[in-house]
């Protein structure tokens, strides 16, 4: 439950990001939404009377810093530039088996050959679902390298802070996370702001830039980290095969992107090849 709630908080998050950096410096899309999710976190930090991490932690926390709260968004508003939100939702694809991979490495689990056979099976089925509906198409661009970077960046975080997470809990790991970033994303914030174009700000791109800080940077991460770190990284990311089918329903609703009929074919066999690695071990 945990786990589904993060990944719809974060289904938005492509479509939100196209909103934003329509109209605001994708610079300061990227980490002006670390700096006020950072101030959110440090009131929660406050407010919850929470104890420094120690030092072992501050290293853990300054990777997942790395992956979602500087890689990701970085990568990702420098991509959506040029690249369509749908376009972004074929690299998502690729998440979940990027997380489990990262699970092995970091996080020390080992899934069995059920998992990896079903979780292939969901990846397989949202990539031909792509092909089928013209959403991979228009060939490999340079903003193609940009996604798949936000990906590799996401999973190291999402790995890392769901091992973390059974240490700190997942709020306090991402308020951390974000409190750690400070010295990088609030400098760049304001360069950004004295030096990007700020001139075509609208109603949708401030909602983008609101979504963005206060869900997909912040409270998402509540029940998405929490949920990692009870379930498993690997059981749990796999939960975002179905993230990939949200967003383009977003981008459909908000953008005016249509991906076509295929969506229910291929939302089905997500949700059996979804519900297959969470029975395996």
């Amino acid at each position: 439950m945990l786990g589904s709630l993060g990944v719809l908080a974060f289904s938005f998050s492509l479509p939100a990001t196209r909103l934003a950096v329509a109209g605001m410096d994708p610079w300061f899309v990227a980490f002006g939404r670390a700096v006020v999710a950072a101030a959110l976190a440090v009131v929660y930090l406050r407010v919850t009377r929470a104890p420094l991490p120690d030092r072992s932690q501050l290293w853990r926390l300054a990777v997942v810093a790395f992956g979602v709260v500087v890689g990701f968004p970085l990568f990702t508003s420098l991509a959506l530039v040029t690249q369509t939100a749908s376009h972004g939702a074929v690299a998502v694809a690729l998440l979940p088996a990027a997380t489990a991979v990262f699970a092995v490495l970091r996080a020390g689990e080992r899934p069995s050959r059920v998992f990896w056979l079903a979780s292939g099976g969901g990846l397989l089925a949202v990539l031909a679902f792509f092909v089928v509906a013209g959403g991979a198409g228009g060939g490999f661009e340079a903003a193609d390298l940009l996604l798949l970077a936000a990906i590799l960046a996401c999973a190291l975080g999402y790995a890392e802070g769901g091992a973390l997470s059974r240490e700190l809990g997942g709020a306090r790991t991402i308020c951390w996370a974000l409190v750690v970033s400070l010295p990088v994303t609030l400098p760049v914030t304001a360069v950004s702001v004295a030096l990007g174009d700020f001139a075509n700000v609208n109603a949708s791109s401030l909602f983008g830039f609101g979504y963005v800080s206060a869900i997909s940077m912040f409270l998402g991460f509540f029940a998405w980290y929490a949920g990692l770190a009870r379930g498993g990284v690997a059981r749990i990311g796999q939960l975002q095969l179905v993230q990939p089918v949200l967003t383009l329903l977003w981008s459909a609703l908000f953008l005016g992107e249509n991906p076509g009929i295929a969506a229910v074919g291929a939302a089905v066999i997500v949700l059996i090849c979804v519900a297959l690695t969470q029975r395996a071990r």
